[in-house]
């Protein structure tokens, strides 16, 4: 157990540079991630025979994509980022990958709840285009995202971010000299294991369309609030109510509340299912 609690002094997070720049292991766990989602739902289509093409797949994907990374950076800039005021009236900083000293680190700072609204502002988007049904796309992404989140939350374990509570348990991990709980393994297993298995077990269970996609809006929102439990609140802010609830935790209380109203109201309303799993 030794080596594991103290694996940050004998890891180094960049893997390797490429004409100058440094590629960390967090870029690599992101691209793994994506095309983990992109494989589960082609393999999805062709297992489940649904009425889409693959090549139209790839060009969601990319509008998706998108819509996650502006929706993940503005978000964190307003949610979370103690600088609110001054990316608002430095627009061009937002995505700035260099730092003051001219070195490139990258684009740090990402908001999950900032990505999921870029994320379905983007879905919504494409459908229109494509003439797609919108709850149709979603039920797909709803298996395909919880697969490329395991990997998501790997790589803010390998880039040493988003740290857990202090803790005395013996898998803890030692963090600038402080036990902590590996807390980001443990939303990969709740956020991405978890969720995963259980909406792929019940994909073929539901009456209507969209019920995948709010029910895993639901499982997130949970294993999110719980998962929060033993992560440390972000340094600039703290805690938002007592002593125990972070930022993440209050926004995904109303993701779960109006996920399940949704489940809800479109069990009533029985809107065609369309997606036949």
């Amino acid at each position: 157990m030794n080596f594991w609690n103290h694996i940050y002094e004998h890891f180094e997070p960049v893997a390797f540079s490429l004409f100058g720049l440094n590629v960390h292991w967090y870029g690599i766990m992101y691209v793994l991630a994506l095309l983990s989602a992109l494989f589960m739902a082609k393999w999805i289509v062709t297992r489940d025979k649904l009425p889409i093409e693959k090549g139209i797949l790839d060009d969601y994907f990319i509008w998706i994509e998108i819509g996650v990374i502006l929706g993940a950076r503005l978000g964190y800039i307003l949610f979370y980022d103690p600088n609110t005021s001054y990316y608002l009236t430095h627009p061009w900083q937002i995505f700035n990958p260099f730092d003051e000293n001219g070195e490139f680190v990258g684009i740090r700072g990402m908001s999950y709840h900032g990505a999921l609204l870029g994320f379905l502002l983007g879905s919504y988007l494409f459908a229109r285009k494509h003439k797609y049904s919108f709850w149709f796309l979603m039920d797909i992404v709803a298996i395909a995202v919880p697969v490329g989140y395991i990997f998501g939350r790997i790589g803010n374990f390998l880039n040493q971010e988003l740290i857990g509570r202090t803790t005395e348990v013996s898998w803890g991990i030692y963090v600038d000299g402080i036990l902590r709980h590996p807390s980001q393994l443990y939303e990969a297993a709740l956020e991405g294991v978890v969720v995963a298995l259980v909406i792929y077990a019940i994909r073929k269970r539901l009456a209507f369309a969209g019920g995948l996609t709010l029910i895993y809006g639901a499982l997130y929102g949970l294993a999110r609030f719980v998962a929060e439990f033993w992560r440390a609140p972000d340094s600039q802010l703290g805690y938002v109510y007592g002593e125990w609830m972070t930022q993440g935790q209050l926004l995904s209380l109303p993701m779960i509340f109006i996920s399940l109203a949704g489940i809800y109201c479109l069990s009533k309303k029985r809107y065609p299912r369309r997606l036949k799993l």
